[in-house]
């Protein structure tokens, strides 16, 4: 058996999320379809992080072991020739026996992507949060910063199916500004459910002047989600990089 590790990209649009469910297309079962389709027999693929129905990756990391008798270089080629045109294999590569896409993760980057305008862009709609009213990015830069650092994240954490620890360590913020172009970018050792989706959510609403210069903390400090701001859609959202 060997392990395959595989860079994936996609558009999330048409998907329920990364991970097979029993019901709706998912990004894993169709890189496991090809899977079968290419090598002849059926194999569980890992994904580093499971990106909610509608979220976008451009470098999301798999793994999976098969027992393959020719040059892994081949497989991205072989899988992108079966699988459906919003999903591609960027690289393949063998790894150590015990190698694991989301165990062994240090950490993940994702960026969120909002455009300040009335006018919609067939080209761009479904990759942004078209935005009407003006932000004032200078604000949001700000008030991101206290989110920089150990802290429990539990305001920005969506209802989970079961309970874990909501202190995590966002390692980078950034919030940068081209035209009526606004990303955010965060780095982090992990994210709870939701929890990129409401930060970008609470920024927005603090850069529209909703919530006022210094709510952050407090938001941070009351391990409330009510208080924090909306999840922001997820057709915003891209998964960056996994650090390992």
């Amino acid at each position: 058996m060997r392990n395959v590790k595989l860079t994936i990209a996609y558009d999330g649009t048409a998907y329920k999320g990364w991970q097979v469910q029993k019901n709706g297309r998912t990004v894993q079962a169709e890189i496991e379809k090809a899977i079968a389709r290419v090598i002849g027999s059926k194999h569980t693929v890992h994904g580093a992080g499971r990106t909610d129905a509608g979220v976008h990756a451009i470098a999301q990391v798999a793994n999976f072991k098969a027992p393959i008798n020719f040059d892994v270089a081949r497989i991205p080629p072989a899988l992108n020739t079966v699988l459906p045109g919003d999903i591609a294999v960027k690289k393949a590569e063998e790894v150590p026996p015990d190698f694991h896409s989301r165990f062994d993760a240090r950490a993940k980057v994702y960026s969120y992507r909002i455009v300040v305008s009335r006018a919609r862009d067939p080209f761009s709609e479904r990759y942004v949060w078209r935005l009407p009213y003006a932000l004032d990015e200078r604000i949001m830069r700000e008030e991101a910063r206290v989110l920089i650092g150990k802290h429990d994240f539990k305001s920005f954490q969506a209802s989970d199916k079961r309970e874990r620890s909501s202190v995590r360590t966002i390692k980078s913020i950034s919030i940068q500004r081209t035209g009526s172009n606004i990303t955010l970018d965060i780095e982090g050792d992990g994210f709870l459910y939701n929890m990129v989706r409401s930060i970008a959510g609470t920024l927005v609403d603090i850069g529209r002047g909703y919530l006022l210069p210094g709510s952050m903390t407090d938001i941070l400090a009351s391990r409330d989600r009510k208080k924090a701001g909306p999840t922001a859609p997820a057709k915003g959202l891209f998964l960056v990089k996994v650090k390992y």
